[in-house]
Protein backbone atom coordinates (compact mmCIF):
# COMPACT_ATOMS: atom_id res chain seq x y z
CA UNK A 1 0.00 0.00 0.00
CA UNK A 2 2.84 2.69 0.67
CA UNK A 3 3.42 5.93 2.51
CA UNK A 4 -0.20 6.32 1.02
CA UNK A 5 -1.65 3.40 2.62
CA UNK A 6 -0.15 4.09 5.96
CA UNK A 7 -1.70 7.30 6.58
CA UNK A 8 -5.01 5.47 6.08
CA UNK A 9 -4.12 2.88 8.99
CA UNK A 10 -6.75 3.99 11.46
CA UNK A 11 -6.20 2.66 14.79
CA UNK A 12 -9.00 2.06 17.55
CA UNK A 13 -7.29 1.51 20.81
CA UNK A 14 -9.16 -0.18 24.10
CA UNK A 15 -9.32 1.87 27.32
CA UNK A 16 -9.34 0.01 30.16
CA UNK A 17 -6.44 -2.48 30.38
CA UNK A 18 -4.88 -1.31 27.63
CA UNK A 19 -3.96 2.63 27.00
CA UNK A 20 -5.02 2.73 30.88
CA UNK A 21 -2.76 0.42 33.35
CA UNK A 22 -5.97 -0.12 35.61
CA UNK A 23 -5.58 -3.59 36.78
CA UNK A 24 -5.38 -3.38 40.34
CA UNK A 25 -8.56 -1.19 40.30
CA UNK A 26 -10.37 -3.84 38.60
CA UNK A 27 -9.28 -6.61 40.33
CA UNK A 28 -9.99 -4.58 43.17
CA UNK A 29 -12.90 -3.91 42.44
CA UNK A 30 -14.08 -7.25 41.23
CA UNK A 31 -13.25 -8.99 44.55
CA UNK A 32 -15.41 -5.98 46.09
CA UNK A 33 -18.20 -7.11 44.16
CA UNK A 34 -17.73 -11.40 45.02
CA UNK A 35 -17.54 -10.00 48.82
CA UNK A 36 -21.27 -9.15 48.27
CA UNK A 37 -22.16 -13.18 47.67
CA UNK A 38 -19.20 -14.67 50.20
CA UNK A 39 -16.85 -15.33 47.17
CA UNK A 40 -13.24 -15.59 47.95
CA UNK A 41 -10.65 -12.79 46.51
CA UNK A 42 -8.86 -13.64 43.38
CA UNK A 43 -5.73 -12.63 42.35
CA UNK A 44 -4.71 -11.06 39.08
CA UNK A 45 -3.25 -13.93 37.37
CA UNK A 46 -6.84 -15.68 38.52
CA UNK A 47 -8.54 -12.76 36.92
CA UNK A 48 -6.49 -13.02 34.00
CA UNK A 49 -7.12 -16.90 33.42
CA UNK A 50 -10.74 -16.26 34.10
CA UNK A 51 -11.89 -13.40 32.90
CA UNK A 52 -14.81 -13.22 29.94
CA UNK A 53 -17.64 -11.30 28.19
CA UNK A 54 -20.56 -10.75 28.99
CA UNK A 55 -19.04 -9.97 32.53
CA UNK A 56 -22.11 -12.21 33.98
CA UNK A 57 -20.01 -15.32 32.63
CA UNK A 58 -17.28 -14.73 34.20
CA UNK A 59 -19.22 -14.61 37.31
CA UNK A 60 -20.56 -17.51 36.83
CA UNK A 61 -17.10 -19.69 36.46
CA UNK A 62 -16.57 -18.28 39.91
CA UNK A 63 -20.02 -18.72 41.43
CA UNK A 64 -20.86 -22.05 39.68
CA UNK A 65 -24.03 -20.30 38.29
CA UNK A 66 -25.36 -17.41 36.78
CA UNK A 67 -25.94 -14.81 39.58
CA UNK A 68 -29.37 -13.52 40.00
CA UNK A 69 -30.38 -10.47 38.85
CA UNK A 70 -30.46 -8.79 41.66
CA UNK A 71 -26.97 -10.51 42.68
CA UNK A 72 -25.75 -8.80 39.31
CA UNK A 73 -27.26 -5.78 40.22
CA UNK A 74 -25.57 -5.46 43.83
CA UNK A 75 -22.15 -6.89 42.51
CA UNK A 76 -22.57 -4.21 39.70
CA UNK A 77 -23.44 -1.24 41.98
CA UNK A 78 -20.39 -2.10 43.95
CA UNK A 79 -17.69 -2.76 40.95
CA UNK A 80 -18.25 0.33 40.07
CA UNK A 81 -17.95 2.67 42.67
CA UNK A 82 -14.74 0.81 44.30
CA UNK A 83 -13.46 1.31 40.48
CA UNK A 84 -14.22 4.87 40.41
CA UNK A 85 -13.14 5.19 43.49
CA UNK A 86 -9.80 3.60 43.08
CA UNK A 87 -9.74 4.49 39.37
CA UNK A 88 -7.74 7.85 40.43
CA UNK A 89 -4.67 6.38 40.87
CA UNK A 90 -3.95 4.45 37.86
CA UNK A 91 -1.85 6.11 35.43
CA UNK A 92 -1.52 5.20 31.68
CA UNK A 93 0.28 2.11 30.31
CA UNK A 94 3.95 2.56 29.70
CA UNK A 95 4.61 4.89 26.84
CA UNK A 96 1.48 5.11 25.58
CA UNK A 97 1.10 8.94 25.82
CA UNK A 98 4.31 8.74 23.16
CA UNK A 99 2.87 6.21 21.18
CA UNK A 100 -0.46 8.39 20.40
CA UNK A 101 1.04 11.66 19.90
CA UNK A 102 3.68 10.16 17.32
CA UNK A 103 0.90 8.44 15.52
CA UNK A 104 -1.25 11.77 15.47
CA UNK A 105 1.96 14.23 14.27
CA UNK A 106 2.63 11.71 11.73
CA UNK A 107 -0.66 12.65 10.13
CA UNK A 108 -2.65 9.45 10.84
CA UNK A 109 -5.66 8.75 12.98
CA UNK A 110 -6.60 7.05 15.71
CA UNK A 111 -10.12 6.86 17.67
CA UNK A 112 -10.92 5.06 21.51
CA UNK A 113 -13.63 2.78 22.15
CA UNK A 114 -14.08 1.27 25.25
CA UNK A 115 -16.78 -0.54 27.41
CA UNK A 116 -16.59 2.05 30.05
CA UNK A 117 -19.59 4.33 30.57
CA UNK A 118 -19.40 7.14 28.27
CA UNK A 119 -20.23 10.05 30.13
CA UNK A 120 -17.15 8.90 32.85
CA UNK A 121 -15.30 7.93 30.01
CA UNK A 122 -15.17 11.37 28.14
CA UNK A 123 -13.89 13.70 31.45
CA UNK A 124 -11.55 10.41 32.57
CA UNK A 125 -9.69 10.35 29.32
CA UNK A 126 -9.61 14.48 29.48
CA UNK A 127 -7.95 14.35 32.73
CA UNK A 128 -4.96 12.41 31.61
CA UNK A 129 -4.65 15.04 28.70
CA UNK A 130 -4.70 12.71 25.55
CA UNK A 131 -8.25 13.48 24.33
CA UNK A 132 -6.80 16.00 20.83
CA UNK A 133 -5.25 12.41 19.89
CA UNK A 134 -8.48 10.85 18.94
CA UNK A 135 -10.57 11.89 16.52
CA UNK A 136 -13.23 10.08 18.54
CA UNK A 137 -13.97 9.02 22.27
CA UNK A 138 -16.92 6.15 22.48
CA UNK A 139 -18.04 4.89 25.85
CA UNK A 140 -20.35 2.48 26.38
CA UNK A 141 -23.84 3.36 26.14
CA UNK A 142 -26.90 1.39 27.75
CA UNK A 143 -26.39 -1.29 30.42
CA UNK A 144 -23.21 -2.49 31.40
CA UNK A 145 -22.15 -6.28 31.07
CA UNK A 146 -22.64 -6.60 27.54
CA UNK A 147 -19.89 -7.41 24.20
CA UNK A 148 -18.08 -4.70 22.22
CA UNK A 149 -19.44 -5.78 18.87
CA UNK A 150 -22.27 -3.68 18.58
CA UNK A 151 -20.40 -0.63 20.00
CA UNK A 152 -17.85 -1.34 17.26
CA UNK A 153 -20.52 -1.50 14.64
CA UNK A 154 -21.75 2.37 15.92
CA UNK A 155 -18.35 3.22 16.04
CA UNK A 156 -17.02 2.07 12.71
CA UNK A 157 -20.59 3.84 11.07
CA UNK A 158 -19.36 7.12 12.88
CA UNK A 159 -15.80 7.38 11.64
CA UNK A 160 -17.06 9.11 8.43
CA UNK A 161 -14.76 7.71 5.31
CA UNK A 162 -12.57 4.85 7.27
CA UNK A 163 -12.96 1.39 5.67
CA UNK A 164 -12.82 -1.55 8.34
CA UNK A 165 -9.85 -2.70 6.02
CA UNK A 166 -8.05 0.01 7.25
CA UNK A 167 -8.34 -0.56 10.85
CA UNK A 168 -6.23 -1.72 13.50
CA UNK A 169 -8.18 -2.36 16.63
CA UNK A 170 -5.26 -2.43 19.85
CA UNK A 171 -7.15 -4.03 23.36
CA UNK A 172 -6.39 -6.62 26.00
CA UNK A 173 -8.91 -9.02 25.89
CA UNK A 174 -10.68 -11.60 23.69
CA UNK A 175 -13.84 -9.24 22.96
CA UNK A 176 -11.72 -7.18 21.24
CA UNK A 177 -10.77 -9.14 18.88
CA UNK A 178 -14.14 -10.75 18.01
CA UNK A 179 -15.33 -7.13 17.59
CA UNK A 180 -12.79 -6.19 15.05
CA UNK A 181 -13.87 -9.30 13.59
CA UNK A 182 -17.73 -9.03 13.66
CA UNK A 183 -16.74 -5.66 11.31
CA UNK A 184 -14.23 -6.63 9.31
CA UNK A 185 -11.38 -4.88 10.71
CA UNK A 186 -7.76 -6.61 12.22
CA UNK A 187 -6.65 -6.97 15.96
CA UNK A 188 -4.14 -6.70 18.05
CA UNK A 189 -3.93 -7.93 21.67
CA UNK A 190 -1.99 -6.85 24.94
CA UNK A 191 -1.09 -9.12 27.03
CA UNK A 192 -0.83 -6.27 30.14
CA UNK A 193 -4.45 -6.02 30.50
CA UNK A 194 -6.96 -8.05 31.87
CA UNK A 195 -6.74 -11.90 29.74
CA UNK A 196 -3.61 -14.07 30.05
CA UNK A 197 -1.24 -15.07 27.08
CA UNK A 198 -2.62 -18.00 26.49
CA UNK A 199 -6.19 -17.39 26.53
CA UNK A 200 -5.59 -13.88 24.49
CA UNK A 201 -4.01 -16.80 21.77
CA UNK A 202 -7.05 -18.59 21.68
CA UNK A 203 -8.28 -15.61 19.45
CA UNK A 204 -5.77 -16.11 16.36
CA UNK A 205 -4.34 -12.87 15.82
CA UNK A 206 -0.91 -11.04 16.98
CA UNK A 207 -0.32 -11.19 20.82
CA UNK A 208 2.44 -8.47 22.13
CA UNK A 209 3.78 -8.07 25.27
CA UNK A 210 4.25 -3.84 24.42
CA UNK A 211 2.22 -0.98 23.13
CA UNK A 212 4.91 -0.13 21.08
CA UNK A 213 4.52 -3.74 19.74
CA UNK A 214 1.18 -2.93 19.01
CA UNK A 215 1.62 -0.12 17.14
CA UNK A 216 4.49 -1.50 15.34
CA UNK A 217 2.71 -4.71 13.86
CA UNK A 218 0.24 -2.02 12.92
CA UNK A 219 2.21 -0.47 10.86
CA UNK A 220 3.28 -3.15 8.96
CA UNK A 221 -0.48 -3.99 8.54
CA UNK A 222 -0.28 -0.72 6.84
CA UNK A 223 1.97 -1.74 4.07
Amino acid sequence: MGTKGKHRMHLVWDWNGTLLDDNAAVVGATNAAFAEVGLEPITIEQYREMYCVPIPRFYERLMGRLPTDAEWERMDGIFHRYYTEQRVACGLTEGAEELLAQWRLAGRSQSLLSMYGHDQLVPVVRGYGIEQHFTRVDGRTGPSGGSKAQHMERHLAALDGIAPEHMVIIGDAVDDAVAAAHVGAAAVLYTGGSHSRVSLEAAGVPVVDSLVEAVALAEQMAG
